[in-house]
């Protein structure tokens, strides 16, 4: 395999730099042909739509957003070109298929795909057939609108992966605790979205990436990394999400922080929060607790009016930082004994040991090769 070219880093937004290459684990999609050239544009396209392909891999157990789902792919079919790749049983597969006849393009995963991560299944089989260089990758939740997605693709000219900016609305309860992580990730790097954008000849280059991970989005980012690819960060560029119910939030919480065992430092740091609190409680050093969450408030606070995130983050929201983080530090410790004691966590029927791999890995992986 020869070497990427490298592009020159994209001008504005946060670009990482190129590390040495690797190639990811994982089950490699065939090489594709030449995206084929559209003849006929959907019902409904534009004149003016772009050469992207808008991949959404999916799994329903049942069909309570699908009205709502189904007005918002139309409205970027008039855009993009879409591809649903459908892991829901099949009596619910064939609802999405009458639902969405003539408006997308709606497969199942590729069979001869495995892993245990059925989103990434879905990713290899839509990136595998998009017909265009620029894929943007999206969760079922995330809400594009046609600035983001032009945004986005003017970047992929210049960078191989992009990580825009996710935020919630409307804004309930658990959305509003869950912004408290968004914003702190935001003040000392960047937020993990529910969406990245990818081109597809680097994709393919790299061997796609593994399915066997629990934390799907950090592995894709490393992936791109280690191949020796660049990754933009446009801390501006927000993209609507709508919010889980309370209950699926609830359901989380000890999953995401599982995520943390691929961050060591992460992990470490959250760690150490229920222990200290409770010292300082033990100690009667309240005086300590207070100090750490107004810190932790002011540290929020600088990631909420970065970019001009006050636009889409209310001022209440760096409040909930401090609860946030008390729940981290407890899940943390729930976490890292389903890891100890139970060998994972459990996703999707199944178990999943591993979260990420680090970057080194990866690239020592493509040297190996």
């Amino acid at each position: 395999m020869s070497a990427p070219v490298r592009r020159r880093p994209v001008a504005g937004p946060a670009v990482a730099a190129p590390e040495p290459s690797a190639v990811a684990a994982g089950p490699v999609p065939p090489e594709p042909a030449d995206p084929p050239t559209v003849r006929t544009p959907q019902r409904g396209a534009r004149p003016d739509r772009l050469p992207v392909e808008y991949v959404l891999p999916l799994r329903w157990s049942d069909d309570a957003g699908l009205a709502e789902l189904t007005g918002y792919l139309r409205s970027i079919a008039a855009l993009v070109e879409v591809t649903v790749v459908d892991g829901s049983p099949p009596e619910v597969f064939a609802r999405h298929a009458a639902a969405w006849r003539g408006i997308l393009r709606h497969v199942a995963p590729d069979p001869a795909v495995r892993g245990v991560n059925g989103k990434v299944r879905g990713v290899l089989t839509g990136v595998a057939m998009a017909r265009h260089e620029h894929v943007v990758i999206a969760d079922d939740d995330v809400r594009y609108d046609e600035p983001g997605l032009r945004a986005v693709h003017r970047l992929l000219d210049t960078a191989d992966l992009v990580r825009p900016q996710n935020y919630f609305d409307p804004l309930p309860w658990h959305a509003w605790w869950d912004t408290g992580r968004t914003l702190l990730n935001r003040a000392l790097a960047a937020d993990y979205p529910g969406t990245l954008a990818v081109r597809r000849s680097t994709f393919h280059a790299m061997g796609g990436y593994d399915p066997d991970v629990l934390f799907e989005n950090l592995e894709l980012i490393r992936t791109v990394r280690a191949y020796g690819g660049t990754e933009a960060t446009p801390a501006g560029l927000y993209v609507r999400r709508l919010p889980p119910t309370a209950a699926h939030f609830r359901g989380q919480r000890v999953r995401q922080a599982y995520d943390d065992l691929a961050q060591p430092v992460r992990l470490l740091t959250s760690l150490a929060v229920l222990p200290g609190v409770l010292a300082a409680l033990a100690a009667r050093r309240h005086g300590v607790l207070l100090v750490a969450g107004a810190a932790t408030v002011a540290l929020a606070e600088r990631g909420r009016r970065r970019a001009g995130g006050a636009a889409v983050f209310p001022p209440t929201t760096a409040l909930a930082a401090p609860l946030w983080l008390l729940e981290r530090g407890t899940c943390a410790w729930l976490a890292l004994a389903r890891r100890v004691l139970r060998g994972g966590v459990s996703y999707a029927g199944g178990r999943v040991r591993r979260a990420a791999h680090f970057e080194h890995t990866l690239r020592r992986r493509r040297t190996a090769r």
